[in-house]
């Protein structure tokens, strides 16, 4: 062990889910509080946090039903990826210094398994672009587009959560690609600007009226030959009777009914699925790892060259993570946010 690591700190602040929201998450479902840090073992890195990731996915993982993540347990840390420097070692994989990612974010101080790290390469871009642009959010975006919905040049692709973190990168990577158009959605006139302003060729505020309508406007005769669902519900309705024969859906996420206490209503239409031979593909990034390198060599080079660039919505302090949380889900972020610790 380094002699720096000699005096380390035995607690860290960490925030737990105290109880289940139901329906949209308040603040009085987390609790800050402090706990006592495991002992160092063989294999095992201490990690200080420098940023951590608040992410849609997180709102099912507090509710208690089964599905394809473990629920988090009440009166517990919850977790989720995160970034920060490694202040004592007992791993030969890693040293004293070295900056990695890995999965025990909403607190200051992480025990880790170094098995269960992703060392991060320095000078490449700021760490905080590792649960970005070139983390889990870039991989998602680039093997849902690519992967998931094969998608072909000359493709016409609509993107709903156009503005958020894994949104702004598939509507970059499908102009990087070849795409004929490229059209996101968003909830303010201020998002949709700024989607213009990274390369999409048309955007619209869903708030402005039917998503139906705005879709259509903005796809013109031709139709979509790609959608990647972010949000379920009305947008999934609305690309359905927008796709061409053939067309295809990533469905990434559905983050209009995260919060919703009654079953959701659309798509009612899926039955065109039939007729226009659609295919609509539900996909996590996890199956997807076998992709990483590739991902990793193009979005260095896309980054490079700035052919592709991402927003960041930065919340300063632990204590803030769980209102970052919330404002997340009701769509306060502009690509990807943030808690910096």
């Amino acid at each position: 062990m380094s002699p720096k690591a000699t005096v380390l700190p035995v607690e860290c602040r960490e925030i737990q889910l105290s109880s289940r929201p139901i329906g949209r998450p308040t603040s009085e479902n987390f609790r800050l509080t402090a706990s006592m840090l495991p002992d160092l073992q063989d294999g095992q890195v201490l990690v200080r946090n420098q940023f951590m990731s608040v992410d849609p996915y997180m709102r099912g993982r507090m509710n208690d039903v089964k599905s394809y993540s473990a629920p988090f347990r009440l009166d517990a840390a919850l977790d989720g990826g995160a970034v920060g420097e490694v202040i004592a070692s007992r791993s030969d994989a890693h040293k004293v210094g070295d900056v990695v990612v890995h999965q025990l974010g909403w607190r200051e101080l992480a025990v880790v398994d170094a098995a269960a790290t992703t060392p991060v390469p320095s000078g490449l871009a700021p760490t905080s672009a590792f649960l970005g642009a070139l983390g889990m959010t870039g991989l998602t975006a680039y093997a849902g587009l690519l992967k998931v919905a094969e998608f072909k040049e000359g493709d016409v692709v609509f993107v709903s959560g156009a503005a958020g973190a894994v949104g702004s990168m598939v509507g970059q990577i499908a102009k990087a690609s070849g795409a004929s158009k490229v059209i996101g959605s968003a909830g303010s006139a201020d998002k949709v600007a700024r989607l213009l302003e990274l390369g999409f060729d048309a955007a619209f505020n869903y708030n402005d009226g039917p998503v139906l309508e705005q879709l259509r406007e903005a796809a013109g005769e031709r139709g979509i030959d790609v959608y990647f669902d972010n949000v379920g519900g009305e947008h999934l309705e609305a690309a359905l009777a927008t796709l061409t024969v053939g067309g295809r859906v990533a469905m990434c996420g559905a983050i209009a009914q995260y919060n919703s206490t009654e079953p959701p209503v659309a798509p009612r239409n899926l039955a065109l699925a039939i007729g226009k031979q659609l295919t609509l593909r539900g996909f996590l990034v996890g199956g997807q790892r076998q992709h990483a390198a590739e991902f990793a060599g193009k979005m260095a080079g896309w980054l490079a060259d700035g052919t592709i660039r991402y927003d960041e919505t930065i919340v300063d302090g632990l204590e803030n993570a769980p209102q970052a949380f919330i404002d997340l889900l009701d769509g306060a972020n502009t690509g990807k946010m943030l808690v910096r610790l």
